[in-house]
């Protein structure tokens, strides 16, 4: 018997521009909720409105059924109390779409929301935007601020048709319960948990004690007398490290000091489904850890590790933007697929570490109940896991660390948890789990998103990433599936 899937994702906008209409935006629901009024979030905002009017369009051609309900295509049973797919979409936005999600708060991730909110005026009430603070500051500031687009929000005197709503990085601790703990409501039937990651860097730095964006030499963030400014910093500088003292007294080592770039955060959202914990993630865009000046990526696959192995997490939807051909230096704090597929290892490898302390942890129970001696038994595969490392971590771990405290990335008061660790730096051998029945990440599907268009003759440029992603991922072992979503078909999960 099939198994009912919990989750309806329509991708409105799978690419990454340069094209205004079709850059990231993703429709999610649970199944359960058979298209009730706010049963539907949205994740990202670059395309809206017009990606849903132009599926209704394509798919009203097919008809209705006797309830008024679309009879084909991604909006299949939704009842449309209108005649025209304008009004039928902006019924769709008003009603149906319960939160909008923002992962960060670039053109290409919110212009759609600037642009459709006006509509919301004949709705029922404000719509909750939902993101990490910096997100919101920049929309806030920079965006709904009465100079670039209308202050619509119900913060300052504005209009009062969007609210916002400050997401707790990492989930806050305070809702949910079990493995839900820390999820806040994203819609009806869904809840969300959202972690940080790093989309590269620039020289704005999100300030959280006055909720604004500064330079990162303003006087806000004042950089130390020994430190060159930014003008005098030359491409080399900025690439090999933050730092470049103009004179340092001898026998005077200076205090670490605030980096003179910035990250740019991103987010990875975890959304659940209330009646089968089932969950899905969507990235915003993202840099590899592999050459990000703050590494946070690690964190997402760690948390996500157990639930792939359980498997109540079966699918993500991430960014690769670019071919193998483009250079690190020109990804732009995007990925690329040697680079996804690098990150999807290090998924792996974590999946593997789950499924041998749940193995484990089944033979001690099987020796408690039989009465015998439980021992710390450790499985082969992380023998070979761990004595690959064993020797060098000691040294390895000294020289990073040097190496990265002199770069300016992380200080030692940095927090625990986002201070990167020596074998976080290690590129996993897929070797340790080739014989692995199944595959770490056997089932598991990975849909492309935000692909930058070429507008050039010839094949579309998402044939070639998806070509290069499952060669590589077949010669890492990994097992993954890839797919390049199509607006017009529904992806079920």
């Amino acid at each position: 018997m099939a198994v009912k899937p919990a989750f309806q994702v329509i991708v409105l906008g799978p690419n990454g521009g340069p094209r205004e209409d079709k850059v990231t935006g993703l429709l999610v629901r649970s199944t359960s909720t058979n298209w009730s009024p706010g049963s539907v979030v949205a994740v990202d905002a670059g395309t809206l409105l017009a990606g849903i009017i132009r599926l209704i369009q394509e798919f009203m051609v097919k008809g209705r059924d006797k309830k008024g309900a679309m009879r084909a295509g991604p909006f299949a049973g939704l009842p449309l109390p209108f005649e025209t797919a304008e009004a039928n979409a902006a019924h769709v936005f008003r009603e149906i779409i319960g939160a909008v999600l923002i992962t960060h708060p670039h053109l290409d991730h919110i212009s759609g929301l600037a642009i459709n909110t006006p509509i919301l005026e004949a709705g029922s009430g404000p719509k909750p935007v939902a993101a990490l603070p910096s997100a919101l500051s920049a929309i806030k500031n920079h965006l709904f601020n009465d100079v670039i687009w209308p202050n619509l929000s119900d913060e300052d005197g504005g209009a009062g048709l969007l609210t916002y709503q400050r997401l707790v990085e990492g989930g806050n601790p305070r809702f949910g319960s079990g493995e839900a703990r820390g999820y806040v409501r994203a819609c009806n039937g869904i809840v969300t948990k959202c972690l940080s990651v790093s989309h590269g860097h620039c020289m704005q730095r999100f300030n959280p004690a006055t909720g604004r964006h500064h330079r990162a030499d303003s006087t806000v963030f004042a950089s130390d007398q020994l430190m060159l400014p930014p003008r005098n910093l030359s491409l080399e500088n900025v690439e090999a490290g933050f730092y470049s003292p103009v004179r340092t007294p001898l026998n005077i080592q200076p205090a670490p000091k605030e980096p003179l770039m910035a990250r740019v955060e991103s987010s990875a959202f975890f959304l659940r489904d209330d009646k089968t914990g089932k969950e899905i993630i969507i990235f915003g865009d993202v840099e590899p850890d592999s050459v990000s000046l703050d590494p946070h990526n690690k964190r997402v696959w760690r948390t996500a590790a157990p639930k792939v192995a359980s498997g109540t997490l079966q699918a993500i939807f991430i960014e690769c933007s670019y071919n193998d051909s483009v250079d690190d230096a020109y990804l732009y704090g995007h990925l690329c697929p040697r680079h996804l597929i690098a990150e999807l290892k290090v998924l792996a490898a974590q999946v593997m570490e789950q499924r041998d302390r749940t193995a484990e942890r089944k033979r001690k129970r099987e020796q408690d109940s039989k009465g015998e001696l439980s021992l710390e038994e450790v499985s082969p595969r992380t023998k070979r896991m761990q004595k690959s490392r064993t020797n060098s971590v000691a040294v390895a771990s000294r020289e990073y660390r040097t190496q990265r405290a002199a770069s300016g990335s992380w200080s030692k008061s940095a927090p625990p948890e986002v201070m990167i660790q020596i074998e976080d730096l290690e590129d996993p051998d897929p070797d340790q789990w080739a014989d692995a029945i199944p595959l770490p990440l056997h089932d598991f599907s990975v849909y492309i998103i935000h692909i930058k268009e070429y507008l050039t003759d010839g094949p579309p440029p998402g044939d070639r990433i998806i070509s290069e992603l499952r060669a590589h991922a077949k010669e890492a072992n990994l097992g993954c599936e890839f797919f390049l979503p199509d607006p017009a078909e529904p992806i079920w999960l």
